[in-house]
């Protein structure tokens, strides 16, 4: 498997494909128009191949915060569900942690609904902690 950071109109394409299965909210051109409109924000995306599929997808900001300092924050994280826990999104996150050293970022963070069980699993299995409950007021 590897890990590439998208730079070209397939891949957002591709990207947006694994991720409608983590936002089920948008239609395929609406997730892509959002893309790209978030991109011009500092949005990143990266995408892990197999052989021959893309099969893992992480979207991404580099930040920084007076808690966090510099950091990259994983906005959206989701594997091809035929390829889940078959090493995609392992190497999807050594990768982003790669990424992130390598921007000089000092933190990885994410969120994960509650009850996400298998994905809190594997994200305790990659190394991360729970550091923090987060509130939100989803109706203003």
């Amino acid at each position: 498997m590897h890990t590439l950071l998208v730079e070209k109109e397939a891949q957002i394409e591709q990207a947006a494909d694994l991720l409608l299965h983590l936002r089920t909210d948008y239609n395929r051109s609406q997730l892509i128009q959002q893309i790209k409109q978030q991109q011009t924000k500092g949005y990143q995306l990266a995408i892990t191949y197999d052989a021959l599929n893309a099969v893992c997808v992480a979207g991404f900001v580099i930040s920084e915060k007076l808690a966090w300092k510099k950091h990259l924050y994983v906005d959206d994280l989701v594997s091809e569900p035929t390829h889940r826990s078959k090493g995609a999104g392992a190497a999807m996150i050594q990768w982003l942690k790669d990424y992130a050293s390598a921007q000089g970022c000092q933190q990885l963070h994410l969120d994960s609904g509650v009850v996400k069980f298998a994905a809190h699993k594997f994200y305790l299995r990659e190394g991360f902690r729970i550091a923090s409950h987060h509130f939100s007021i989803i109706e203003l």
